[in-house]
């Protein structure tokens, strides 16, 4: 088939069913060169129409937190004193680059997640 750009959700479900038909084809043939332009086309309809919801850092750090038994004193030597850990968690003050890669290496979470936090 010749693919054009997806501009319907119909379009897109048969594109998606098609990669999913084809996606473990052999590097080099016909059928590699289509999954090829289908993710292509699929990512720009996806980029275009899909929403992603938004991710709330700071519900990220706290569900982490519980998921590891850290208490806010265990963030202290991250963030800064007490009063700093207390007022970053409660959404009174920003995270700071610094805090916030401090934060990414002590949970290991992708640093996407930081860039969206403000």
């Amino acid at each position: 088939m010749n693919w054009k750009v997806i501009t319907t959700e119909a379009v897109y479900k048969k594109a998606l069913a098609r990669a999913m038909e084809i996606f473990h084809a052999e590097e080099g043939t016909p059928e590699d060169d289509e999954l090829g332009v289908l993710l292509l086309l699929l990512k720009d309809y996806e980029d275009k129409h899909i929403l992603m919801p938004q991710i709330e850092v700071l519900e990220v750090i706290k569900d982490k937190m519980q998921e590891q038994g850290i208490k806010n004193k265990d963030l202290e030597g991250i963030i800064g004193s007490k009063s700093h850990v207390s007022s970053i968690l409660s959404g009174r003050r920003d995270i700071t680059l610094k805090m916030a890669q401090k934060l990414r290496d002590f949970f290991n979470l992708p640093a996407e997640l930081f860039l969206r936090a403000n």
